[in-house]
């Protein structure tokens, strides 16, 4: 069964949503820089209608002059592209902390500095960080100019966010160092695999864990309804020798501690591209017994402390060529299926996505709630000792 994981527990735009995937100092910031002539607000806009239009929000961003994001890899979904993209095409400074953060790290900044000019302007969480960071109040409404185009089942309503790019959950494995690279969650638990099964991050913490364990549930049993099966997955894994606590990243893969990596599509595909000229034979593989897939959700911090240039950024990215950007890193945007429509769409970056067929299935919010709950719960139980 092929699974996929939208932000909200609204089923409308779930045709859509299939389609797209199937495809193969301290201190607030002047209030001067955010504010236009007639005394509209960036930080109260909803849409650059609102603000007076997208040159005004364009003026308004460069006066402001820099953006504050956190949790953005330069090499996840090839945002390092859509950084640079950004930067050339409106001159505002980037400034990106703790780029290999956790979603829960993005939620702690936003809370612990409110008020703060240190504040981050903008977040991209997975999917039951988003629910949880709209029902805390923290984030503001936004309808981008593309908002409509988004399908119904992957945004909020009131446009506090909105599903930004997908993928599947896939096993990266290093060809070089793994006799036979394993193909589905079963063969993970296989003697020959000892001490090189990792995840990228915490599940309780990590939207990409959160979706390995997910996948490793109904990989074996389980559902949306019960994700216990994942959690009694890995503690065999660690039980058996094959779990290894170290978090798989770029540098760990080129290291060769974790040879085989659960993690999304996007990343590893990734990875294979990056490390072919390192030698490393990355190789990545969808598996059958578990096909899982989540978006990512794009957000605004309510008290951002450059409004204007958060606004813009979203923009960017719900453009034609911010979208076009992630496909190019193996990520699935969600302005896929209207993109094609208009013939926008990167015709030979969509044709390097692997072809997975299968009914999309939809958690409801109270799922992904009671998934989040069992696993703070039981994680750190099933794989300590």
């Amino acid at each position: 069964m092929t699974v996929f994981l939208p932000r909200t527990a609204v089923l409308t735009g779930g045709l859509a949503v299939a389609a797209a995937l199937a495809l193969s100092a301290c201190g607030a910031a002047p209030d001067d820089k955010s504010t236009t002539a007639n005394g509209k607000s960036a930080a109260t806009a909803t849409s650059a209608a609102d603000f007076g239009g997208l040159d005004a929000l364009v003026k308004a961003a460069k006066k402001e002059g820099t953006l504050h994001a956190i949790a953005l890899p330069r090499d996840w979904a090839n945002y390092g592209a859509l950084i640079d993209g950004f930067k050339k095409k409106y001159g505002i400074k980037i400034e990106v902390e703790n780029p290999d953060g956790s979603s829960q790290d993005e939620i702690n900044a936003v809370t612990s500095r409110k008020g703060q000019d240190r504040a981050p302007d903008v977040l991209d969480l997975g999917s039951s960080f988003a629910l949880s960071a709209a029902q805390q109040g923290l984030l503001a409404p936004y309808k981008v100019t593309a908002f409509a185009d988004i399908p119904a089942g992957q945004k909020d309503a009131q446009g506090r966010w909105f599903n930004d790019y997908g993928g599947y959950i896939s096993i990266g494995c290093d060809a070089k160092k793994v006799k036979e690279c394993p193909k589905t969650f079963k063969d993970l638990l296989k003697p020959e695999y000892k001490g090189q099964v990792a995840l990228n991050g915490n599940p309780t913490k990590s939207g990409s864990a959160f979706g390995g364990v997910y996948a490793a549930s109904l990989a074996n049993g389980g559902s949306f309804d019960d994700i216990q099966p994942g959690l009694d997955f890995f503690a065999k894994l660690k039980k058996n020798g094959n779990y290894t606590p170290v978090e798989s990243t770029p540098a760990t893969v080129e290291k060769g501690e974790t040879p085989i990596s659960i993690d999304w599509d996007y990343l590893n595909a990734g990875y294979a591209d990056e490390f072919k000229s390192k030698g490393v034979d990355w190789t990545v593989t969808v598996p059958s017994d578990g096909k899982f897939s989540q978006y990512y959700s794009q957000a605004i911090n309510k008290d951002a402390p450059h409004p204007a240039a958060a606004r813009l950024w979203q923009e960017y990215l719900y453009s034609a060529e911010g979208q076009n950007l992630w496909l190019k890193g193996y990520a699935r945007p969600a302005l896929m299926t209207a993109m094609q429509t208009a013939g926008t769409l990167d015709k030979t970056a969509a044709a390097k996505l692997p072809a997975v067929s299968g009914t999309p299935s939809f958690p409801t919010e109270a799922q992904q709630a009671k998934a989040k709950t069992v696993l703070a719960q039981g994680w750190g139980k099933a794989v300590s000792g």
